[in-house]
Order: C-alpha cells, then structure tokens, then sequence
C-alpha cells in the first residue's frame, strides 16, 4: 500500500470521528508566507496544534545544550556538556537524514 493511501485513509478516519471538526482555520486557505515550503508549513501546521515533530525538539535541546556548554564553569563540566551536545547533534542528523530520505529530497 502507497503512503498516499495510508494518509488518506487515516484522515477520512480522523474524519469520520469529528477529529478534524472545528480546527482553527478550517475551512480558509493557508497561509503560505514566510518559508512557504511544504516542510515549513507542516511543521507550523503541527507546532499550532501543539504537535512538535521529533526533529523540531531535537534542534532546540541543541540549542539549549549549547547554551550549557557555553556557560560551564570550568573544563570538566565543560567536556560532559559537549558529550551531551555531541549525542543530541547526532541524534538530530540521524532524524533529518530519515526525514530526507522518506520523502525523498
């Protein structure tokens, strides 16, 4: 069975369940400005419905965590932070790469 068919059967399933009934902006076009690429308006999509993808919690513990390492008091900590940091950049390439490679671009 195609992806496409999958996603279809589960949004007539949400549908048919009143999952989709009175979303904010149902019913209006989207809006389309700023990045404007299909990546870019899933994720805003999901981040208004509360709904952040792996990937977007995954660049802001990395964020977070190079705050921490810039801050370490001295060396040692420093070093345990970067190994932290370490795991979560790979862990957000890992996650981009599979995305990339799902939905072939």
């Amino acid at each position: 069975m195609k992806f496409s068919d999958m996603a279809e059967r589960q949004i007539l399933k949400a549908k048919a369940e009143g999952q989709l009934d009175n979303l904010k902006g149902a019913g209006k076009p989207l809006d389309l400005s700023g990045d404007g690429s299909a990546d870019a308006i899933g994720f805003r999509i999901m981040a208004e419905a509360g709904a952040l993808p792996r990937e977007i919690q995954l660049r802001k513990a990395v964020a977070e965590q190079t705050k921490a390492m810039r801050e370490a008091p001295d060396e040692a900590t420093r070093k345990v932070e970067m190994k932290k940091l370490a795991d979560l950049q790979l862990r957000l390439d890992i996650e981009q790469e599979s995305r990339r490679r799902f939905l072939g671009s």
